[in-house]
């Protein structure tokens, strides 16, 4: 049986790889808020017992048996920020502090229950996907924000989570999955990208403009 520390850090591996990062002691610290000395003593300790192995240049990856924690604790923590959300209306800057405490302690039995009464959704209120109860990951194809040209229409697959006050500014702008924008302009030198969204234009900084992935999509009207 994993300890909630060896959890903790095979999910942090994992969302790090899935945001396209390597895996670097350095990452890995700062995600835990720890120190880069106690995220080396603890990837030693991890690489003993088979969760994770290490790629030059590249930090650490997850074996087979840490991937299957991490996908355990991803599952989770997934279902229950959408449960929170859907069910008892907590708001989706709120959600992930509170499913970081309940990923811990869920039985399966809750867990299948819990996946049965929201009708086995596929994401989380950010539009993360859900593994599912094999292991399997669907995730459709996105890049961000960022990196479409004037003149593209796109729909929103995943918000990042990473920040509860980025969060809300995107809530309050009807930047949520499933919407449809139009990019209307892209200034250079990392200059804003301005967007319309149904009927409202909205600008995003090019930093904030990456925390949102979409999927390019031929509309007549966005």
């Amino acid at each position: 049986m994993t300890t909630q520390p060896v959890q903790d850090y095979m999910k942090a591996i994992y969302e790090i790889a899935e945001a396209g990062e390597p895996a670097t002691t350095t990452a890995l610290a700062r995600r835990m808020g720890v120190t880069p000395a106690s995220a080396t003593g603890m990837i030693k300790k991890l690489a003993g017992r088979g969760l994770v192995a290490h790629e030059p240049y590249r930090g650490v990856a997850l074996t087979l048996a840490g991937e299957r924690v991490a996908l355990e604790m991803v599952r989770h923590h997934r279902l229950v920020e959408r449960f929170l959300a859907d069910v008892l209306d907590v708001p989706w800057d709120e959600v992930h502090d509170e499913a970081e405490r309940w990923e811990h302690v869920l039985s399966e039995e809750i867990e299948d229950r819990i996946d049965r009464s929201l009708e086995f959704p596929t994401t989380d209120p950010h539009g993360a996907p859900i593994p599912g109860r094999d292991g399997q990951v669907t995730r459709p194809p996105s890049v961000p924000l960022s990196e479409l040209e004037p003149g593209c229409n796109a729909v929103i697959v995943e918000v990042s989570d990473h920040d509860p006050e980025l969060l809300r500014y995107f809530g309050k702008r009807g930047l949520r999955p499933g919407i449809v924008v139009r990019v209307t302009a892209v200034e250079p030198f990392d200059g804003p990208v301005t967007l319309r969204v149904g009927s409202r234009q909205c600008a995003l900084g090019r930093e904030v403009a990456r925390f949102l992935r979409v999927e390019r999509v031929e509309v007549e009207h966005a």
